[in-house]
């Protein structure tokens, strides 16, 4: 159980600016009341964006989404997971390959497929049981584009929905990829090299446009 309390390599739960999000944005007397708080942060205070350089560990670490104020799935549950860790609750990092029917005409272009391979939420030990919490989208984005908000309560688990608000098919979860005490990198980039070629290879230049 310590590593799940521990700072990893990507879930920097010790790193300054981790501790001050995480003591800034923990409301509550209770675990669930402030892994609640927490999760919200991290959906809203964090603007979800695909369009990185997967090719730098950057773009999968905690603390850069803080500094940079936006992350992908696997930034924002590693930065969800550190936070808990920053106050003491235990929590770890799960992926899933995930189908996206309603992926947008840039993002599967650049991507070349609607399968999102290793998508990254957090898991957080509370009340004694793990319970899944994925801060990827912000409300905004969901607005935006007509999807229901994930909303988290500490109890149940809170995973991408099957349909959006016109009951159009949304996600479907195809591969369980387990959880790890910190993020995977080095597997994830193996994989991405060989799922998003095209994307991949853009480097740095995948960042120089917005998503939502």
């Amino acid at each position: 159980m310590i590593e799940y309390l521990q700072p990893g390599r990507y879930v920097d739960s010790d790193h300054p600016a981790v501790v001050a999000f995480s003591k800034r944005n923990s409301s509550g007397k209770t675990d669930r009341e402030r892994a609640v708080s927490l999760y919200y942060a991290t959906r809203d205070g964090i603007r979800y964006n695909p369009f990185l350089d997967f090719s730098k560990e950057q773009s999968f670490l905690a603390s850069h989404c803080i500094a940079a104020g936006e992350g992908f799935c696997i930034g924002k549950a590693a930065l969800l997971a550190a936070c808990a860790r920053a106050g003491g609750i235990p929590a770890r990092v799960g992926f899933a390959d995930v189908k996206n029917h309603l992926t947008t005409p840039a993002l599967r272009e650049r991507m070349g497929t609607d399968l999102f391979v290793y998508h990254g939420y957090a898991e957080l030990l509370i009340d004694g049981r793990w319970v899944k919490a994925t801060p990827a989208f912000n409300v905004e984005l969901c607005r935006r584009f007509k999807v229901r908000p994930l909303e988290f309560d500490g109890r149940e688990d809170s995973i991408f929905h099957p349909f959006d608000e016109d009951d159009r098919r949304h996600m479907e979860y195809m591969r369980d990829r387990g959880s790890h005490a910190d993020v995977p990198v080095e597997e994830i980039m193996r994989v991405f090299r060989e799922v998003y070629p095209a994307l991949y290879g853009l480097g740095s230049a995948a960042a120089a446009e917005r998503f939502g």
